[in-house]
């Protein structure tokens, strides 16, 4: 029987998705596209997973798009330009499911992200990385500029970094994604796993609610104006203020002791 694509395991609270690829470092064929569209809209409704991460299987977290079955399409007479916007569209929907969700998804990455690889990163909510990763938007080496890439990017580092990845198609060292806001912790590879899931155990442990909201909210108010964002966080913290198991979190605060959310 042939492994699937995609696998998921799930442990107190956490769902795991595992790229597994590994011969094709774990491309964003059709398939795979298909397979994190199915997951995610899974998850939109799962209220017994409190965060996801997002992993890859052997020796890279992701390469991009598959440039093997994108070649292959060109060469198809019965495929052309409706093809290649189908192929970009539904990538790009996919990614800005991860936003959308309810759940903070933690990308852990190793080895490489490269191209649409690089965007699946940015498009999470935070990004862990093994020492020795490297980011990249490399498309301009071989003639294709990583242009709906740059979408994902542009909103993590700055303009300047990005323009500069884009345009030169060079790596960013795991260290330099941190210190330029695409990477939040850098670790040991040995370690990755284990710290990157404390780290999901850690926002696990919070109020399921109020990171919903949170998480929501952080995303509407992005690039509105000062005022508009204010009345945006303003009327969400109204609804989590008044949310039942907040009262239990204030008064469990008040009284020195752990809520009881259970």
């Amino acid at each position: 029987m042939t492994d699937p694509i995609l696998t998921r395991q799930d442990e107190d609270g956490v769902a795991i998705l595992t790229l597994n690829t590994p011969a094709s470092l774990n491309a964003l064929s059709d398939a795979m596209i298909a397979a994190l569209t199915a997951q995610f809209t899974a998850l939109a409704s799962d209220r017994r997973t409190r965060v996801v991460i997002l992993r890859g299987e052997g020796r890279a977290f992701c390469a991009g798009h598959d440039l093997k079955e994108m070649q292959a399409a060109r060469a198809a007479p019965d495929k052309g330009a409706a093809h290649f916007k189908s192929l970009f569209d539904r990538c790009a929907a996919m990614m800005q499911m991860i936003p959308a969700l309810p759940q903070p998804v933690i990308a852990q990455t190793h080895g490489i992200a490269t191209a649409a690889g690089c965007q699946l990163a940015a498009s999470c909510d935070l990004v862990t990385a093994a020492t020795g990763t490297r980011f990249g938007v490399n498309g301009v080496n071989i003639g294709l500029f990583c242009s709906t890439p740059m979408v994902a990017l542009t909103r993590k580092v700055p303009p300047a970094v990005a323009f500069e990845m884009l345009t030169t198609g060079d790596f960013l060292t795991a260290e330099r994604a941190r210190d330029a806001g695409l990477v939040n912790r850098v670790f040991p590879p040995e370690t990755l796993d284990a710290e990157t899931r404390a780290l999901a155990l850690q926002i696990a442990g919070k109020l399921t609610a109020a990171v919903k909201i949170g998480k929501r909210t952080f995303y509407d108010q992005i690039g509105l104006p000062l005022d508009q964002a204010y009345a945006q966080a303003g009327a969400a913290m109204v609804e989590n203020t008044l949310y039942r198991d907040t009262a239990e979190g204030i008064a469990a605060f008040l009284e020195k002791r752990k809520p009881d959310w259970a």
